[in-house]
């Protein structure tokens, strides 16, 4: 008997998925449904039936075509079709089959479900059909009535949805080793707080949001400390005392308990995931929500900001390192500075002239970095020469000029055994800041750019701020003099670029000298 589902007296209906989708919210996005047949009547009677069913409370959207190119068509236009309904037979008798190859190979689409319909049973059999070709279903329409359609629906719509969430898993976990990845560049406490919020609104697609971190441990004297920082996109804070606090008040009620609970806190508007660092140690990472997530998205945000608070420990302990490093490089230049009976606050000043002609000369911003923090180092040699030769009031004769002379390659050799790359500068800043442009310097006479830039830097710098600088032996000169000085050695002593750029921000090298001006 057949099947009035698909009965050719049947009315033709329009229709109406369109009127469906705009009663229901708009947050709720239809499935879309393609349905490709040459007969008008079995689409319109299809649309109909359907027209009111709702997939995990979305409505269906109905995309139509009559012909398999039609419906290519349709797959390239759209690339999220949950599923398709195809006739096997319309422009010819494999024009389905055919559809369906270049569906899955051609259009390189393999979530769609893909369900097959024929009234010629015959013309493709099913067995050899689901054998040889890569589709989810196959239904002969005079057995297809209202409810085997309906139950086909759902299980083809339900079956494409867990495969989309599945994918979206897979891309978001690929996202997160990716973000977390550049969050480990991060080469300051600022720039990982920066990269963490661009990296969250990326994987969440946030328009607006702030990140959150409040880390704690008690350290081996049984003290608590801790460190906490805030960025909302424009203003960066980082707090390490136990007696202020940098959180607005809902964020910090909401961190307490993650830190009272040892566990995840989720409110409106807020994720704070808690991570247990060490048995001594832990954190809250947390970041301001502006739209509503997703389970997905949530456990996406768990597993990125478990690694953010992982990544930040590992920063903070090589910043820590770093910081001693170059707290212990300027303490022994204070100790020989103050040795050869001059002020220690000549290598701090010279180190800041060094940093700010480094970065006018275009240098990457780490090397930079190195150059500030090394030049304290660059008359550590002297810790070899005798204080009589230090000391001398009067003109060194040749003899002690000699002796002098060594401290820059005895400096060198302090240094140059380290691997790490401070000490590896600062021994290069040792050996070559006596150095001339002209190839007259010493210890061994390099000339032009043989002479490694550091060591150019902190030949001008060291120049500068000594002339500057009251002696036990002579007066600061002032600035007109010190001017007409380095114009005079401008491709003599100095570097001439260089020189150029201490001429043109001379008075800003002035400036930076009185940060740290000598003690009377």
């Amino acid at each position: 008997m057949p099947n009035p589902l698909f009965s050719k007296k049947t009315v033709h209906q329009a229709s109406t998925s369109q009127a469906v989708t705009e009663k229901l919210s708009d947050a709720l996005s239809p499935w879309k449904v393609a349905l490709i047949d040459d007969e008008d009547d079995v689409i319109s009677i299809s649309e109909m039936v359907l027209k009111r069913v709702l997939v995990d409370s979305r409505p269906l959207m109905f995309l139509k075509a009559h012909s398999a190119a039609e419906a290519k068509a349709l797959f390239e236009q759209h690339s999220d079709i949950a599923l398709a309904l195809v006739d096997v037979v319309m422009e010819d008798d494999h024009a389905g089959l055919d559809l369906i190859k270049w569906i899955r190979e051609s259009n390189k689409n393999t979530a769609t479900r893909l369900v097959l319909r024929t009234g010629q049973p015959g013309e493709a059999p099913e067995e050899d059909v689901i054998r040889d070709y890569d589709i989810n279903d196959y239904k002969n329409k005079a057995e297809l009535n209202s409810t085997r359609l309906k139950t086909t629906i759902y299980s083809a719509i339900r079956s494409y949805r867990d495969i989309i969430e599945v994918e979206r898993g897979h891309k978001g976990l690929e996202d997160v080793v990716d973000a977390t990845t550049r969050v480990l560049q991060s080469s300051s406490s600022e720039a990982f707080c920066i990269q963490v919020l661009k990296e969250a609104k990326d994987l969440l697609g946030q328009v607006s949001t702030s990140f959150y971190l409040h880390y704690q441990l008690v350290n081996a004297l049984g003290n608590r400390e801790q460190i906490v920082l805030s960025y909302d996109g424009t203003r960066y804070q980082i707090d390490a005392s136990l007696d202020c606090d940098i959180f607005p008040g809902g964020i910090r009620d909401r961190v307490n308990q993650a830190l009272a609970s040892k566990q995840n806190v989720i409110s409106e508007g807020l994720f704070c995931k808690f991570t247990q660092l060490s048995d001594n140690s832990e954190s809250v990472a947390a970041v301001a929500l502006s739209v509503h997530q997703s389970r997905l998205s949530q456990r996406l945000l768990n597993v990125f900001l478990s690694k953010v608070s992982i990544i930040f420990v590992n920063l903070i302990t090589r910043e820590e390192i770093e910081r001693t490093q170059q707290e212990l490089m300027c303490v022994l230049g204070e100790a020989i500075e103050k040795r050869s009976k001059e002020t220690g606050s000549h290598v701090r000043r010279v180190s800041l002239i060094c940093e700010f002609l480094a970065q006018r000369f275009g240098l990457d911003e780490h090397l930079v970095q190195l150059i500030k923090h090394a030049t304290p180092m660059h008359d550590i040699g002297k810790i070899a020469i005798p204080e009589s030769i230090l000391h001398k009031p009067g003109k060194l004769d040749a003899q002690e000029w000699e002796t002098m002379k060594t401290h820059a390659q005895v400096g060198y050799d302090m240094l140059c055994q380290s691997r790490r790359a401070l000490p590896q500068v600062g021994a290069s800043i040792a050996l070559y800041h006596h150095e001339k442009w002209d190839g007259s310097g010493y210890p061994s006479g390099l000339k032009g750019e043989d002479i490694p830039v550091e060591g150019r830097i902190m030949a001008l710098a060291d120049v500068i701020d000594a002339l500057a600088a009251r002696r036990s032996y002579k007066e600061p000169w002032p600035a007109e003099r010190i001017l007409n000085l380095l114009k005079e050695e401008r491709g003599r002593h100095f570097d001439p670029q260089l020189c150029d750029l201490a001429i043109e921000h001379f008075d800003s090298i002035m400036a930076l000298r009185a940060i740290y001006p000598d003690e009377e």
